[in-house]
């Protein structure tokens, strides 16, 4: 068992764990440093001008990613959130990092309309996808939190931040980055990214959108701007399949089950990844028709890919089609 936040690998459990389908188009004319390393079960890369000196920045990013798989990996039993799961209900102090992460996952429940859901975790186990056990009949709004006080009102209700955490995890990373003083970076972690500045050509930074069908020709190509970040949810890289039916880790509150449907990913382009990152889950969770409906209602800039007779439709919202190529 992988004692790590790799729950947070896009993207399962309510979505981290399954797979960023995004990757960089890498530029032709100038070279780029690119420094790589491994965190939350995943690998991490950054890239940045041939002269960037990115190494300098290892030891706080590693220390970084550790402090944050300290506290929010459900996969260590000696975990900040491990000890809050494994408590009774009641009031429990959080460390700040995590009371921030858990405020934003209970934003994103109520906007979501509960379609990202922070308690889904035991319903995640019960599907064969996460190692959280609990109750799996509470909802969202059987938790609250005040400052670094999470509230527990019933027992067997616990805390699930893998659709969220990851995407935190790189915003703090970039922000590190830029405080060093680089301005021309992208950092990609188990497939989320976001960039900072431009690419050393002087054009914005380029991703592109992998087909969940299987090709190698991408869907999309998306243009990240100056500290953007793109997520995508899907079910190619965490999923099985039993008789006809394809069972993913992307769990739909509203059903209790893994999500159905012709939806196939979803990409979403924030200002902040952990905001990609949770609003890539909930949309998947709630389908090809709710998922369009919930996403302009917030003014959400997805690119949704719905499977029709063996090709895809694209549906886009906000202003996704700003960045398509």
């Amino acid at each position: 068992m992988v004692t790590s936040l790799s729950c947070l690998d896009r993207r399962s459990v309510l979505g981290l764990t399954g797979a960023a389908l995004a990757w960089p188009v890498i530029g032709r004319a100038s070279p780029l440093d690119t420094m790589t390393g491994a965190a939350f079960g995943t690998g991490w890369s950054l890239s940045g001008r041939s002269d960037a000196r990115l190494d300098p920045l290892r030891p706080a990013l590693d220390q970084l990613f550790a402090e944050i798989d300290r506290q929010m990996s459900p996969w260590r039993p000696d975990s900040a959130i491990s000890t809050v799961n494994a408590a009774a209900p009641g009031v429990h102090r959080l460390p700040d990092q995590m009371a921030t992460v858990t405020r934003a996952a209970l934003d994103l429940a109520a906007s979501s309309d509960g379609a990202f859901d922070p308690t889904v975790g035991p319903l995640v186990a019960r599907w064969g996808f996460g190692p959280i056990t609990g109750s799996d009949t509470c909802d969202w709004r059987d938790l609250t939190v005040d400052g670094a006080d999470l509230t527990t009102f019933h027992a067997g209700v616990t805390l699930d931040l893998c659709g969220i955490a990851k995407g935190w995890a790189l915003d703090r990373a970039l922000d590190m980055a830029r405080q060093d003083g680089h301005d021309q970076l992208l950092m990609d972690l188990g497939g989320e990214l976001r960039a900072i500045g431009t690419h050393p050509d002087g054009r914005p930074w380029q991703v592109a959108v992998e087909d969940p069908l299987g090709s190698m020709t991408p869907p999309a190509i998306l243009q990240l701007a100056d500290g953007m970040a793109v997520a995508t949810s899907g079910l190619r890289t965490q999923s099985y399949r039993l008789g006809d039916r394809d069972y993913g880790h992307i769990i739909d509150p509203a059903t209790d089950s893994p999500a159905t449907g012709r939806l196939r990913s979803v990409s979403v382009i924030a200002p902040e990844a952990m905001i990609a990152d949770g609003w890539a889950t909930a949309l998947f969770a709630a389908g090809e028709i709710r998922g369009p409906e919930l996403a302009r209602r917030h003014g959400i800039a997805a690119l949704f890919l719905v499977e029709e007779n063996e090709a895809l439709r694209q549906v886009r919202t906000g202003t996704i089609g700003e960045v398509v190529l």
